[in-house]
């Protein structure tokens, strides 16, 4: 059995009186490839933002191998081995492709290095033949997996996706779930955010539902496309 990378236990946020989270008792195996789905306003991307260090927990403690994190600084948690993706690509739409991972490099390469690894890094998340331009004239599918390559810059062992495809067509929502996949087989643990059950069926090991902050489900794709309250909740809305 692998061990667990991360467990969250007890977890909630509060903001005055929404329970944003509300005991959340989760753990992710290492390697694993797990997705949170779940109604919006289930609470999914809080949990990544407590995961991350930009949110403090009301209650409960973040262990990550091992060792208990709650407390502390986004920095202090990326350099252990924690990486995200949001939602909205929060690239540097004035900069270059390249300037873009040159950033994100810092601090991770030596300086005689980082040609090389930006070369890497175009080439594993398959934007190569796309040159160097200003990432403002990149497509909304081509920013999203220059920012995934920009995630990837530290190496983390722990890469957090909140909704990698979202805004894409069918081709390139196929892109980025062989992408993530393939991220994966690397050995790195993926949590993932989406809606498009597709793109979850396409990729998915495990899966977690939401609602009103708590844990709903936990188990398999089939476990959870045949739990009868998880499709009363979430995906019979489909």
């Amino acid at each position: 059995m692998m061990d667990t990378i991360l467990e969250l236990k007890g977890l909630s946020k509060y903001f005055g009186g929404i329970r944003a989270n509300d005991n959340v008792n989760m753990k992710i195996e290492g390697g694993e490839l797990h997705c949170l789905i779940g109604p919006n306003g289930a609470g999914k991307s809080t949990i990544f933002r407590m995961i991350m260090g930009e949110y403090p927990p009301s209650k409960g403690e973040i262990i990550y191998e091992g060792q208990n994190i709650t407390k502390l600084k986004m920095w202090q948690r990326a350099y252990r081995g924690i990486s995200i993706k949001m939602q909205i690509p929060g690239v540097f739409g004035e900069l270059s492709l390249r300037d873009n991972i040159r950033i994100a490099l810092q601090n991770h390469v030596s300086s005689h290095e980082v040609e090389a690894e930006i070369d890497r890094l175009v080439d594993f998340v398959g934007i190569q033949g796309l040159g160097n331009p200003f990432v403002k004239n990149m497509s909304h599918g081509q920013q999203q997996w220059l920012e995934i390559a920009m995630a990837l810059a530290s190496r983390p062992k722990l890469l957090l996706l909140d909704e990698p495809a979202a805004g894409m067509g069918p081709e390139e929502t196929e892109f980025t779930a062989q992408l993530v996949k393939k991220i994966n087989a690397q050995g790195m643990t993926v949590i993932f955010i989406d809606h498009d059950m597709n793109f979850v069926r396409r990729i998915a090991q495990r899966v977690t539902v939401l609602h009103y902050g708590k844990i709903f489900a936990e188990g398999s794709l089939e476990e959870i496309e045949k739990n009868e309250d998880v499709i009363r909740i979430y995906l019979g809305e489909e």
